[in-house]
């Protein structure tokens, strides 16, 4: 170890008692001879760390620049301490859960659902370099397939681990990949059926246990069978060494098998009835439930029956669904069920000890379970109780009886339950196979799945965990000698010389456990002695191992003569020797199994038939590799031929060597982080446990005894640049690494040069690094120095400059401040003069302004004297004259008040008169009222209300008018009594002044009375008045109630409708992107059909020769059954009457022309044709096309016949709303407006109703859709759809003749020249010519032909011309599949015919532009249909041309390619293409284009611009253009995003400013062409702040919530993602800090909030295409330039 790299401040780890290692940095440096190293710990504590020998030093840490690498063989220093770390590092900071270590990959177990295995990541990581990717499970399945599919060579991949470490897990996973990419191509279930078996296997085979939920008690290897494609065409399992004692004995907190539970759960289902199982004290006889799970002895002594978070009853059903899916019928099912719910029962069996001494027992004749057991088994219940508790010996010739004491009863009910569950667990896993079994042909190759147990080490240690760690020893040593072999191939790869690696061989301890004379050997032969025992055993293995020929890996231990201590390679294990004869033996009396052989059940009967002892041999390591055990018998004459547990394990073991050692293997080791099954919680201790366990740190140390570091050497230049000299040519690297080495490292044995890398020592890298550092810690001094220099002759400069500008701002101010006092000086004396000026003339102005005032006041005053007698004199007029106008306006007051009054009462009575018509009209809508009686009564009570007001009004008015009259009588009274007073004073002049005073007091006070009065009924009056405003403001509010109320309804109204209208669009684009999807199926399909039918006729005539007809046979498949929907007899031929029948006999036309009765006249019925599927030759392809034409045909004429109901109810109600509301509201009749406002009210209801319906209408009609999707099913139910066809739309009516119509313009083909027309224009129309043809020509042709002959009257013609255009262009496309200029070419002649059918079509609105536009007179609605169809069709092959074309060159060109020149060089790190990491059998692909061009964005933009051109070229609209360029570029944004999401090595700030760059240019490119407005620029919007995200700063907490403002179009695990993956790829930048992730991820949970966990985009996302219609120019044959290159001059002009 070189001494000189511990300097002050290295990084070293030092032992710790709880975190295993930690680390420190020393505070100086380290001399040889010294005793002790100062460090500092990571908590900041100084310790003294003792040095007694040199080799006694610390492990040095790895430098900054390898933090958090993806491959542990990477690092410079392999220790133990650097792995543990560096998993450490990348399972908390960046919760990456999966890493490399070398050919291993490392999976530690989250413990947490995590968003990294949909289908999406699944094709991020199909087809690509798994050495450029993050580490994955789907990696490593990726490289077994590509290898295997390269090299067709068998492959492995091995899953270990210990329990709960994520192994079941992580081989799900597997398997699902293979299915996913693997797709079988006959498009069979052999995917569904292999994910189907793992909940199967899952209930069968795991058990919960301390350290695992969910833990496999069995091993189990899949191989999964590929074909001559790479298709997945079938599977086969074995399985290894199942714990059967799990189901006799659980250890506390733990459970039995799943399926034990599940079936308990399901106690209440009805068809769990039928097993008759309840409880012996419920008082029911006939009741069928289960009990629960804690009444069973083998399912309650774990005391652990429900599991947190799992549902029994919910696993139990997807288990019987994969039972279903695996083809295993729903009776055999319950016949598995019923002997699992025996196994329960016979646990609850009562074996009582009888007898002296208890060496007898008995079983009660009442005992509930045993009867339980005998019936659900179909065995005698007398004989199983007797044989339960008996066993039968052979004593010479004879056979002897021998009862058994209750101890040995309850162990041989025990064994029979274990040996009845292994037997029954054999069977499953044969009957799997068996559905998983290749049908069609054999096995090209095969990917083995092997998911094994892992090293156990318990408190006390049994025979199960000594055949584990078997297993483990002889894995293990397959593995280290595959990681030696590959070091040693990468050595003579690259040329290197190297002698042997010395490797830890654990074959001794091998040799000690199945060696001659091992452990397993005399075990056996312990077993096979009459009365052999465990310590019998214990003695000769001490005997041999330890005492005649000792073993190193052989121990016993001091306390204990019956154990023994086997030294593994993982740990030392000590085992019990207490039970290790029992199991290996395993064995059962014969007496139970022949009565369960002579069971009425059949399955019990099969599962317990004898087979020859060589053929279970044989057949346990072939189907199962399962020890079932053996049947011990009375006869001893067999007692040596009985097999071992051991010596089946031993023997399935070695096949399954045998096996891996034949195939490629790959290793994937499952680390349990905690024992506390908490999420991303990191136990150190028990991590390192697992690494020493799995061998992973013995890879580590196998690659660190060669030469682990390993460089490219253009990798070596760029990092270490500053350090070399010469030249960057590639000719010239090797040449100047080589130099520059051996004057950088003296030693030449610490690095070798191979012939395309530099491999180095392990420390090496490290000892360049601190060189590196020194060099550029040196350069940078001098740059310092030059700086600090510039700097301090700058700062003088500006300092001079400084002091001459001071001096000279100096002087100027000085001589600025005499100037200014000199001005002072003058401006103060023109102040004092000016002063003095003012106030002297203030003064003078004052006192003339109080002379003028005083004059004013004495003017003024005499003014008012007179002008107050003026008014004196004025006011005396005034009162006079109003006086005498009282007088007269009280008289004219009464008047007008009668004349009023008169009026009301007339008024009164004609508006009762109309009150009464307006009531017997509204007696008429009564109706109205009802759906409105809410507001029917508030009107009503209005009016009462009114009326009430009314009534009040004209009595007060009658009040008012008596006072008055009153009034006015008494007024009379008193002035008739003063005219006669002044006359009796007239008379009597000599009245005396007492007499006069009195008459005085009586007219004053007369006179107040008369003024109290007017008052108070002035008064009056005011009040009634204000009470009739009172009323009109309430009927005017009233009225504006009912208006706001009317405009309310009439919004409600409208929105409904604009909702309606909104989900209707909504679901339209859904409907119309499924049905594009279909069709594209569909079409695929079709390309299939025709490629079968193809290989099938050429497979015909290389035999040479005719088949008979009677060898020409056909072979139909079974139907499935009829849906429950469709009653009724069928006419169509059953399954069983057309299997087998001949195609040449008259019996299978017949049957062909029956079939096809029924959808015929439903096709003729509906208006369908059958021309464009008589060309499809496959009945049921044929029939499923015909059966869904018919479909669509019938709800599209449902849909729109209910739609133009909708219309035409809409458009009335909406006249009627209009013209209620052109009505004017009366004012003075109310009962008017209560029925306008009912009516409207109750037509808004009918409204909300009707649209209520329709939507009903919209969910059935989609539920029948849904039920008629498959296809099979349709023609059964094409019967019920014509009988229900011809009831609604009657007999069929007779089409009139169609008459001849006269136009002129048009081309006219003869019948004989119709197919030659056809092929000269469109099937062997060559690219050149079409190319040169004006855009839409043959569809103008085309168009001019059809309505010639339409315009003849030849409607059959049409369409059958119509038809065979369809079918040629469809060739036509299929000719040119990958040519995007005819591809083009046909979709815009498709358009264009499509719009001129449509524009001449007899339904389209007469409105457009051409008025006198004569519409066809056929009906071409099929055939538009199948246009717009193959529309579609030409669409989606244009799109798929073009991105077959860019898949391969997007990643390499979006994120690879460097456009920015000089950038990628800059840094000094990793270049881009290269990796340090190269997986066996990977390829170092680099992107190339078609014609090996290297992938950059220019290339990209080529392939863009080709479909552009192709597109402009035929002038496209610009809508549909968008819409094309949308799909792309989001399959650029979401390919290139997803790879960035998955490699570290892109995640940096330059490659960030390069894609951001590439990016641009697409951009750039978009906006110049137009096509920015269609959605194509938002698509890239994810990847745009990603590249973003890469270049911004990521310290602080501003930089955090700038960072979360600005990437709103990526998600929260994306933005983490990214930020986690950033790797520096030069000294300048800095890693993301976990700190600064951490206020990210605080700050993304404000919008968490309705965000998917999904992590990558989806790729294969379709967004569906829209036509737009436009309407073409008025089309002549005399305006089209036909070339006579086309060769169609025989068309004649019309």
């Amino acid at each position: 170890m070189a001494t000189e790299l511990y300097c002050k401040g290295a990084c070293v780890w030092v032992p710790d008692p709880e975190a295993v290692w930690v680390s420190a940095s020393l505070l100086q440096d380290f001399s040889p001879g010294d005793g002790h190293l100062t460090l500092q710990l990571s908590d900041g504590r100084d310790v003294q760390y003792p040095v007694l020998p040199p080799s006694a030093l610390p492990l040095l840490g790895n430098p900054d620049i390898l933090e958090g690498e993806n491959d542990l063989t990477a690092l410079s220093f392999l220790h133990e301490p650097a792995v543990l770390h560096n998993l450490r590092v990348r399972f908390l900071d960046y919760s990456s859960i999966y890493t490399y270590c070398g050919i291993v990959l490392v999976a530690i177990n989250p413990y947490e659902q995590l968003p990294i295995y949909g289908e999406e990541v699944i094709d991020a990581y199909s087809g690509q370099d798994t050495a450029d990717m993050e580490p994955h499970i789907f990696s490593v399945a990726e490289e077994a397939y590509r290898t295997m599919t390269r090299e067709q060579k068998n492959q492995s991949i091995i899953i270990s681990g210990e329990s709960g470490s994520g192994k079941t897990v992580s081989a799900k996973f597997t398997m699902r990949y293979f299915a996913v990419v693997g797709g079988a191509a006959q498009q069979t279930s052999v995917e569904e059926r292999v994910l189907a078996s793992n909940p199967i296997m899952e209930a069968v085979g795991n058990a919960k246990t301390t350290r695992n939920d969910n833990s496999s008690r069995f091993g189990k290897y899949i191989e999964i069978g590929f074909g001559r494609h790479g298709d997945i065409i079938g599977a086969n399992m074995r399985t290894y060494l199942l714990e059967k004692s799990r189901v006799v004995f659980q250890a506390p907190e733990e459970r039995n098998y799943h399926i034990f539970y599940q079936l308990c759960a399901s106690r209440d289902l009805p068809e769990m009835r039928v097993l008759k199982l309840e409880r012996a004290d419920s008082g029911r006889s006939h009741s069928v439930t289960l009990d629960g799970a804690e009444q069973f002895r083998y399912t309650s002594q774990g005391g652990e029956t429900q599991i947190p978070g799992t549902d029994d009853l919910a696993d139990l059903e997807r288990t019987r669904n994969a039972f279903t899916i695996l083809g295993v019928p729903a009776d055999q099912q319950m016949e598995l069920f019923r002997i699992l719910a025996a196994v329960l029962h016979l646990g609850n069996v009562n074996i009582q000890a009888s007898g002296r001494g208890g060496d007898r027992s008995y079983i009660e004749a009442e005992d509930r379970a045993l009867a339980v057991f005998s019936k659900l088994l179909g065995v005698e219940r007398a004989q199983m109780a007797h044989w339960l508790c008996h066993r039968r010996l052979a004593v010479g010739a004879e056979m002897l009886v021998k009862p058994m004491s209750g101890q040995q009863a309850g162990e041989a009910r025990d064994a029979l339950a274990k040996h009845m569950y292994g037997q029954l667990f054999a069977w499953i896993v044969c009957r799997l196979n068996t559905a998983l079994r290749a049908h069609r042909e054999q096995p090209k190759s095969f990917i083995g799945v092997l998911d094994i147990y892992g090293f156990e080490t318990f408190d006390k240690n049994s025979f199960e965990q000594f055949c584990i760690n078997y297993a483990n020893e002889k894995l293990q040593q397959q593995f280290n000698l595959h990681v030696f072999q590959l070091e040693q191939e990468e050595y003579v790869r690259e040329e290197l010389p190297w002698s042997r690696i010395e490797f830890s061989d654990n074959q001794p301890c091998i040799a000690l456990i199945e060696g001659s004379l091992g452990l397993l050997d005399l075990l056996d032969e312990e077993c096979r002695m009459p009365k052999g025992s465990v310590e019998s055993w214990a003695q000769k293995m001490y005997d041999q191992h330890q005492n005649q020929s000792p073993n190193p890996h052989f121990r016993k231990p001091r306390m204990s003569n019956v154990a023994f201590i086997i030294l593994h390679f993982a740990d030392m294990v000590q085992y019990e020797c207490d039970g290790f004869l029992d199991k290996n033996r395993d064995t059962v009396f014969e007496e139970p199994i022949n009565i369960l052989r002579a069971s009425q059940s059949e399955l019990v009967a099969e599962l317990f038939q004898k087979e020859p002892t060589g053929e279970a041999l044989s057949n346990s390591g072939m189907k199962t590799g399962l020890p079932n055990g053996s049947v011990r018998s009375g006869k001893r004459t067999h007692r040596e031929h009985k097999l071992t547990v051991g010596f089946q394990f031993r023997q399935s073991l070695q096949l399954l060597m045998d096996t891996l050692n034949s195939t490629t293997p790959h290793y994937v080791r499952c680390i349990k982080p905690n024992d506390l099954k908490q999420p991303f919680q990191f136990d150190p201790k028990r991590v390192v446990q697992q690494l020493r366990a799995c061998g992973v740190l013995e890879t580590i140390r196998i690659s660190a005894a060669g030469y682990p570091s390993r460089w490219t050497y253009l990798e070596f230049f760029s990092r270490y640049r500053v350090l070399l000299r010469g030249s960057q040519a590639p000719e010239a690297l090797r040449a100047s690494c080589q130099q520059a080495l051996s004057m950088l490292i003296p030693d030449p044995e610490q690095y070798c040069l191979g012939k395309t890398k530099v491999f180095f020592r392990a420390g090496q890298v490290a000892l360049l690094e601190k060189l590196r550092a020194e060099r550029l810690r040196s350069a940078g001094v001098v740059i310092q120095s030059w700086v600090r220099g510039w700097l301090a002759r700058c700062q003088y400069q500006r300092i001079r400059w400084a002091t001459l500008t001071l001096q000279r701002y100096a002087r100027g101010g000085l001589a600025r401040r005499l100037v200014h006092t000199l001005c002072c000086t003058r401006a103060a004396l023109v102040i004092q003069k000016t002063y003095r000026m003012v106030a002297v003339r203030q003064m003078y102005l004052l006192i003339r302004e109080a002379t003028v005032t005083i004059q004013a006041f004495t003017r003024g005053m005499l003014a008012r004297r007179a002008y107050r007698l003026l008014l004196a004199e004025r006011a005396t007029l005034v009162i006079q004259a109003a006086v005498r106008r009282w007088l007269v306006r009280r008289w004219y007051r009464r008047l007008q008040a009668a004349v009023v009054l008169m009026q009301c009462c007339v008024r009164r009575r004609a508006a009762r008169r109309e009150l009464q018509k307006l009531r017997v009209e509204a007696r008429s809508v009564e109706r109205y009222r009802e759906l409105n009686k809410g507001m029917e009564v508030k009107l009503m009570q209005l009016q009462l209300r009114a009326d009430q007001e009314a009534r009040e009004r004209v009595s007060l008015q009658e009040s008012l008018r008596s006072e008055r009259e009153a009034h006015g009588v008494e007024l009379a009274r008193l002035q008739g009594a003063l005219c006669k007073l002044e006359a009796q004073r007239r008379e009597q002049p000599q009245a005396d002044t007492a007499q006069k005073e009195r008459e005085d007091e009586e007219r004053r006070r007369a006179e107040e009375r008369a003024a109290q009065e007017i008052s108070r009924l002035t008064q009056e009056v005011q009040a009634l008045q204000s009470q009739k405003l009172t009323l009109e403001e309430e009927k005017k509010g009233l009225h504006t109630r009912l208006l706001e109320q009317e405009r309310m309804q009439e919004e409600c109204v409208a929105q409904s409708v604009a909702q309606a209208g909104e989900g209707l669009r909504v679901e339209l684009e859904e409907e119309r992107r499924r049905y594009q999807g279909l069709l594209k199926e569909f079409t695929r399909l079709e390309q299939r059909y025709e490629n079968l039918c193809e290989m099938t006729s050429l497979s015909e005539r290389s035999r040479g020769h005719r088949r008979t007809d009677s060898a020409q046979s056909l072979v139909l498949e079974p139907l499935s059954p009829v849906s429950p929907s469709f009653s009724g007899a069928p006419p169509f031929p059953m399954p069983e009457e057309e299997r087998r029948v001949s195609v040449t006999s008259s019996t299978f036309e017949r049957k062909s022309l029956a079939a096809d009765a029924p959808l015929d006249g439903l096709m003729g019925m509906m208006s369908v044709t059958k021309d464009a599927a008589e060309r499809m030759k496959g009945e049921d392809l044929r029939h499923a096309y015909d059966a869904v034409r018919v479909a669509n045909k019938f709800l599209e004429a449902q849909l729109l016949s209910q739609r133009s109901q909708w219309e035409e109810e809409l458009s009335c109600l909406w006249l009627r709303v209009r013209g209620q509301r052109e009505c004017p509201l009366p004012t003075d009749p109310p009962a008017t407006e209560q029925v306008s406002i009912t009516a409207l009210l109750s037509e808004n209801v009918d409204l909300m109703e009707q649209v209520e319906m329709g939507e009903q209408e919209c969910l059935r009609l989609r539920r029948e859709l849904h039920d008629l999707r498959h296809t099979v099913t349709l023609r059964r139910a094409l019967t019920h759809m014509a009988s229900n066809t011809e009831l609604s739309l009657g007999q069929e009516v007779p089409s009139p003749q169609k008459k001849r119509v006269e136009v002129t313009g048009l081309l006219e083909c003869r019948k004989r020249d119709e197919a030659k027309l056809l092929k000269n224009l469109i099937t062997d129309l060559r690219v050149d010519m079409a190319l040169s043809l004006a855009p839409g020509l043959a569809a103008s042709v085309l168009f001019l032909c059809i309505r010639q002959a339409d315009c003849g009257g030849d409607e059959l013609r049409a369409r059958s011309l119509c038809i065979a255009a369809i079918t040629n262009i469809k060739g036509a496309l299929k000719k040119h599949c990958n040519d995007v200029d005819m591809t083009a070419l046909w979709l815009k002649n498709t358009c264009m015919l499509t719009d001129l059918l449509t524009q001449h079509c007899p339904q389209q609105d007469s409105t457009g532009v051409l008025e006198d536009l004569v519409p066809l007179t056929s009906d071409l609605r099929d055939q538009r249909r199948a246009l717009n169809d193959l529309s579609i069709q030409a669409y989606q092959q244009l799109l798929s041309i073009t991105e077959s074309r860019l898949q391969p060159i997007i990643v390499p060109a979006m994120l690879e390619s460097d456009s920015i020149p000089g950038l990628a060089g800059s840094g000094g790190g990793k270049p881009l293409t290269g990796s340090s990491r190269k997986r066996a059998g990977s390829d170092a692909r680099m992107g190339i284009g078609g014609d090996g061009e290297p992938a950059t964005m220019a290339l990209v933009l080529r392939e863009l611009g080709a479909l552009h051109t192709a597109l402009s070229r035929q002038a496209l609209p610009l809508s549909l253009l968008e819409q094309a360029f949308r799909q792309l570029t989001h399959l650029l944004s979401a390919a290139s995003l997803n790879s960035l999401l998955l490699r570290k090595d892109v995640c940096s700030c330059s490659r960030g400013l390069q894609i951001r760059y590439n990016v641009s240019l697409l951009e750039e490119w978009l906006r110049s062409r137009g096509l920015q407005a269609g959605g194509a620029v938002a698509t890239l919007e994810p990847l745009i702040q990603a590249a973003q995200l890469l270049q911004v700063s990521k310290k602080s907490e501003a930089d955090a919530q700038a960072l979360v403002h600005a990437c709103t179009a990526l998600s929260n695990h994306q933005i983490v993602k990214i930020l986690t993956l950033y790797t520096p790829n030069s000294d300048i930048e800095e890693r993301v800090t976990l700190n600064f992730i951490r206020i990210v991820q605080g700050l993304l949970k404000e919008r968490s909030d309705g965000q998917t966990r999904q992590l990558l985009l989806d790729v294969r996302r379709v967004f569906p295409v829209t036509f737009p219609y436009l309407p073409p120019p008025p089309l002549r044959a005399d305006r089209l330039d036909i070339p006579d290159s086309l060769r169609i001059s025989f068309l004649r002009r019309v």
